[in-house]
């Protein structure tokens, strides 16, 4: 009589076989996944199309997944200007700077508030959730920022008067009030002071929010051109968002019949933001890993 095959009894004995339901399911949900994603990505590919269409086809409508027409000739007007070069740098400063300032402030601010024992915590709590709803309108920021404080036509203008973001102080503040109190106090016992504490023991346990925190920051600081708009009134110091919104505003065939100045015009929009959300696309994969853990890790309330 033969032997029978012990491993494939064991196999077959502890093998679940999904039901029809589960599998109906299953199927549901990737088809359901796959449409979102072609809906979040149809935008962007249709994006990139545009940026390397000619005119025509794009005043046609009769451009979708692929360029028409195929041109380089706005990117080349584009990145052919040194100021547009030197607003770029601009940018990677302000965001460099400002997401170094703001993490900053941020995470120690955080840290203090997930204390229980921090005497004045509901008030000091009170005060940034306050700020959230409540501001002093933009005349009187733009009184402080521009004259009180004389930081006009300077960096601090820029990363200065949103470094702490409520939404991402708070998030912290669930993240640290979560963090296992063992090894703080285990900590404590081996000597370390409350800065040892925070900077030796919680700061390298908290990859996972700080660089979710980081990633909100300079998307934030990249993208934004209001403040520089607002605050600076030289080019040199402009950001490139301020650089390209200008160019949309200036670029028409109202303003320069040529045939150059109707080619940017039809299609300047695209190459501008694709321009523009290229560098944190490239950044993005770095921490991807982190960026789902960091907001459930922050979310979740004590």
């Amino acid at each position: 009589m033969p032997t029978p095959d012990l491993a494939a009894v064991r196999t077959e004995a502890t093998t679940v076989k999904d039901t029809p339901g589960y599998r109906a399911f299953s199927v549901a949900n990737i088809v359901a996944l796959l449409i979102v994603c072609a809906v979040t990505l149809y935008p962007f590919v249709n994006l990139v199309a545009k940026a390397f269409s000619s005119e025509g086809f794009i005043a046609a409508g009769e451009v979708n997944l692929l360029p028409r027409g195929f041109n380089i000739e706005t990117f080349q007007y584009v990145m052919g200007d040194a100021m547009f070069w030197t607003n770029y740098k601009n940018t990677v400063v302000y965001t460099v700077v400002g997401t170094f300032v703001s993490m900053a402030l941020t995470t120690p601010y955080a840290y203090a508030l997930s204390r229980r024992h921090l005497k004045g915590r509901t008030f000091f709590i009170g005060i940034a959730v306050f700020t959230m709803f409540f501001s002093g309108g933009l005349i009187p920021n733009y009184i402080l920022v521009a004259d009180v404080l004389g930081m006009r036509n300077t960096l601090w203008a820029i990363v200065l008067p949103g470094a702490i973001s409520v939404f991402n102080l708070l998030v912290m503040k669930s993240f640290f009030e979560n963090f296992p109190n063992d090894l703080e106090e285990a900590a404590a016992i081996d000597g370390l002071t409350t800065y040892g504490i925070f900077f030796r023991i919680v700061l390298p346990l908290s990859k996972a929010v700080l660089a979710t925190m980081t990633l909100f920051y300079a998307v934030g600081l990249w993208n934004s051109w209001f403040n520089a708009f607002l605050y600076l009134d030289q080019k040199e110091l402009f950001p490139v968002t301020v650089y390209l919104r200008n160019m949309i505003a200036a670029a028409s065939p109202a303003a320069d019949p040529t045939q150059d100045a109707v080619q940017i015009g039809a299609n300047i929009q695209s190459v501008t933001m694709l321009l523009t959300v290229l560098p944190i696309i490239c950044f993005y994969p770095f921490i991807q890993r982190y960026f789902v853990s960091g907001v459930m890790l922050g979310s979740v309330k004590g």
